[in-house]
């Protein structure tokens, strides 16, 4: 008879890497509170300069995503146990005791560590996307009992494709040659050919997860494997809290970015359709994943695309618009300016806009700065965040269509009870309730600001509305003077390019 998730998850011993990150905090948190039965989770966490492996692991449960579980079942937590290891060393540096526990002992290994920034060096991305892959897998290969691998990558793995199923696809090179490349290779020649070697990909991080489900997809034969791709991971929808994020990653920083009033142009195609997937659906599925691959036991990787597709459409337009509605709703407490702005179609017009609302504006605030003697940061903040919209700007000006059809079908395979306790399924996900406790959550977890701040946040965001307002008729006033002042000179300025049109035209 075919177990149930819980009962499949009981006295299991499981494996986690990247358990500090984002995806990995939630998933470690829903093993906990929905599968008490499991027997161990171990936790790979790299040593710290003078922080101990052990307190790594304090530090971890002592976040704010374990809040519920503090206070329900607090001695759930001696079911995690520290592994001293670190995917960028040979072996992942382990101890012989530790390995030999972990081949003896773990039989479902989640791998989701990862370096997500997409600006990395390329050598830097292989080595931690990549090779450090390659060392887990290596250990998994002689682990005794494993049942299920599952590899965490990305549903944009291959940006030169329009359409994505849920199987392999050849990537451009081989992993291993370019593991060997980047190895014997010297920086300066690398950095000059990587732009050659990536060009299939927007980025190292694009291009380091698509050569690595070659390399995963090689052990497909020696254990069962199965490779989860998200889409682009946002806020929480249900667990642990409604609204939870803890980093800047992507739309996040947009959100704060704009909301705070720094961000006021962005490139973007508004009739396309967002795909972002929440972190707990993202969690839920690795959960069921690994359930469905140990019992398939397939010989070959298996695929999964986490993705909304077409269970929720919903343009960047109509995202962006419902997004500065609730951020007008529920103001941050500390802001530079009125939050406003819009999305640009096309690239000429936003880089005017950047000049005119961000650049200028940037430089004249340094500017007052620095004849006040304060210390200056604007014009620094903006190449920061120019930079990270040129990257974001990527994936809002191109539209891709993921096939979720072997991911959908997972909730098939459980009951309606389990369905309901990991779930996947967003067609029940309210748009609108969602992205209201997004930017609540960005407030509270990102921000720190209390949500006892909001009355004072309020206020602020009214003088700031009056000041904008104020500014713009300033600006307006002044301009029409200047017309005013000095309409001769518009007049014949206007004549001379009329004149010279006429006669190049004649």
């Amino acid at each position: 008879m075919t177990p149930s998730v819980r009962e499949f998850y009981k006295g299991k011993s499981i494996l986690i890497t990247g358990a500090t990150g984002f995806v990995g905090k939630v998933l470690v948190e829903k093993l906990l509170r929905d599968c008490p039965d499991l027997k161990v989770i171990y936790i790979l966490l790299r040593q710290k300069k003078g922080v101990p492996g052990e307190e790594r692991l304090k530090e971890l449960c002592s976040n704010k995503v374990f809040e519920l579980l503090q206070k329900k079942n607090p001695s759930i937590f001696s079911k995690l146990k520290f592994i001293s290891g670190d995917i960028l060393e040979e072996e992942l540096g382990l101890s012989n005791d530790d390995k030999q526990e972990l081949q003896r002992n773990c039989q479902i290994i989640f791998h989701s560590a990862a370096c997500v920034r997409f600006d990395q060096k390329l050598k830097d991305a292989v080595h931690m996307n990549t090779t450090g892959t390659l060392r887990v897998l290596n250990l998994a290969e002689t682990m005794d009992n494993l049942e299920a691998f599952v590899h965490l990558s990305t549903a944009y793995c291959r940006c030169d494709l329009d359409e994505l199923d849920e199987r392999l696809y050849p990537a451009v090179h081989k992993p291993r040659k370019i593991m060997d490349i980047v190895e014997w290779m010297d920086d300066e020649t690398l950095k000059h050919i990587e732009p050659k070697i990536i060009e299939s990909e927007p980025n190292t991080y694009s291009y380091t997860k698509a050569i690595t489900e070659d390399l995963v997809a090689e052990y497909g034969s020696k254990f069962p494997i199965a490779i989860g791709r998200p889409s682009i991971v946002t806020s929480a929808w249900k667990e642990p809290f409604p609204g939870w994020v803890d980093n800047l990653n992507g739309p996040t920083g947009l959100l704060i970015g704009s909301g705070k009033g720094v961000i006021r142009t962005m490139h973007c195609e508004p009739s396309y359709t967002a795909d972002a997937i929440p972190v707990d659906v993202v969690a839920n599925g690795c959960i069921l994943i690994a359930y469905a691959t140990a019992l398939d036991k397939a010989k070959e990787a298996q695929f999964f695309n986490i993705t909304l597709s077409d269970v929720q459409k919903m343009t960047w337009k109509e995202v962006i618009e419902t997004g500065e509605k609730w951020v007008n709703m529920y103001p941050f407490l500390i802001a530079l300016w009125y939050p406003g702005g819009t999305i640009k179609s096309y690239w000429f017009t936003h880089q005017l806009a950047v000049i005119f609302f961000h650049i200028l504006p940037a430089y004249i605030c340094d500017g007052l700065l620095f004849l006040l003697g304060k210390k200056t940061f604007m014009v620094n903040v903006q190449k920061r965040i120019g930079h990270g919209l040129g990257v974001l700007q990527y994936y809002t000006t191109k539209q891709w269509c993921f096939k979720n059809t072997r991911f959908l079908s997972l909730m098939n395979r459980v009951s309606e009870e389990e369905r309901e306790l990991f779930y996947i399924d967003v067609s029940k996900l309210d748009p609108q309730e969602y992205l209201k406790d997004y930017v609540l959550g960005a407030r509270h977890f990102v921000c720190k600001e209390d949500p006892s701040s909001l009355p004072r946040a309020r206020k602020l965001h009214t003088i700031r509305y009056v000041v904008d307002v104020i500014t713009k008729l300033l600006f307006v006033g002044l301009f029409c003077y200047l017309l005013y002042s000095y309409s001769d000179l518009f007049t014949s300025l206007i004549s001379y390019v009329d004149s010279s049109l006429r006669a190049v035209l004649s």
